[in-house]
């Protein structure tokens, strides 16, 4: 009876990270600033909870759980460069990949080699 537990899980995992694969192909890498700002212009990118945006000279706002989103951005060497604060608490700078797919954006930490984060474009 375990054997077969077992062999049903390695199945599951094996679906879904085939099915992860898929998903992750289907986003596209985002290489300039025309690009990025094309994309999030005149748009929130939310996620339960959490509503923040760009604008053309630099600036994030937002909020996230009742708390103001704030900070700067830049476009540096094909990633998304932030100084970002959630109300009090600085989270520092960080230069991130940014991929998108339709109305979702994708942003990975630490130059796209760290964690990562989807959001929707609204």
């Amino acid at each position: 009876m375990h054997l077969l537990k077992l062999l049903m899980l390695a199945v599951a995992v094996a679906v879904a990270a085939s099915t992860t694969a898929v998903a992750e192909a289907k986003f596209k890498k985002v290489v300039s600033e025309d690009e990025f700002l094309d994309v999030t212009s005149g748009k929130a990118m939310t996620l339960m909870g959490i509503s923040v945006f760009v604008t053309r000279d630099g600036k994030i706002g937002g909020k996230a759980f009742g708390r103001e989103v704030s900070g700067k951005w830049q476009w540096q060497n094909g990633f998304f460069c932030r100084d970002l604060y959630w109300g009090e608490t600085d989270f520092g700078p960080n230069c991130q990949e940014v991929r998108v797919n339709k109305n979702k954006i994708r942003f990975a930490s630490d130059r796209g080699a760290g964690r990562s984060a989807v959001l929707t474009l609204r």
